[in-house]
């Protein structure tokens, strides 16, 4: 392996540990958070940003709740540090997308996404509601956009080698995003709408992440039987261990 090709591929592995903390974070703190209100916190019922806003009171118009989460700071860091440890991820598996316009336009909306997520973890939607509902598209339509992109990454590349698992996540997460904001309940609540549309880039990620250090690890192992000679117990050993 070059030089250039082992810095990739640690590069990749430290993106892949980024995108893996992001997720399980997110998860956690979701959860630590929802634990702390009195009135029952409903994954199908509420959004996700209700975990964020910072005033006790009814919200939202459309659909009025009583939203009080005591908690909220740490459910925008958490925003904030999921958006930072996307982008981390996105910036540093270059090599996992392959070359194109279409993997470059892919990269650059996993970015957009990236900034959603900032966005919305310091901007509550009851401080500026505006701004709030921007970052929320920017996550659920230019990233699931991004996702769209990535299904048609090169084929040579890692990527593009999973492109069935891709397409699949991102046409589940546009449908749901496309119902969430036309307020289209097909019975799972407009709030488990929200998150089949804002945690599809995770499940992605998460997916992706894994098979990057499956990827690597299968390299790893290659590399070290080729640099046994064919004469040495280790070199023997693993061929009696593969028969």
């Amino acid at each position: 392996m070059s030089h250039a090709e082992n810095r990739s591929s640690v590069a990749a592995r430290i993106g892949a540990a980024a995108w893996i903390v992001a997720t399980v974070q997110f998860l956690v703190v979701q959860l630590v958070v929802q634990s702390a209100w009195r009135m029952p916190y409903s994954w199908a019922d509420n959004n996700i940003s209700d975990l964020g806003n910072v005033e006790c009171q009814i919200w939202d118009v459309s659909r009025p709740r009583y939203v009080c989460s005591p908690l909220h700071d740490a459910m925008n860091a958490s925003f904030v540090v999921h958006g930072v440890l996307l982008l981390v991820g996105t910036l540093l598996t270059g090599a996992c997308w392959g070359r194109g316009r279409i993997s470059g336009s892919a990269r650059i909306l996993f970015v957009i996404n990236a900034g959603g997520w900032v966005l919305v973890g310091f901007v509550p939607a009851d401080v500026n509601e505006d701004l709030h509902v921007l970052g929320a598209l920017l996550i659920m339509a230019l990233g699931n956009i991004g996702l769209i992109c990535t299904g048609f990454a090169p084929r040579a590349s890692l990527f593009g080698g999973l492109r069935p698992i891709t397409l699949s996540i991102a046409a589940a997460a546009v449908v749901a995003a496309w119902m969430f904001f036309g307020q289209h309940d097909p019975g799972i609540g407009l709030g488990g709408l929200e998150r089949i549309a804002a945690f599809a880039m995770d499940a992605w990620a998460l997916v992706m992440a894994l098979a990057i250090v499956r990827t690597h690890r299968k390299e790893n192992a290659s590399l070290w039987q080729r640099s046994v000679p064919p004469s040495s117990p280790a070199h023997g050993s693993s061929r009696a261990a593969r028969t």
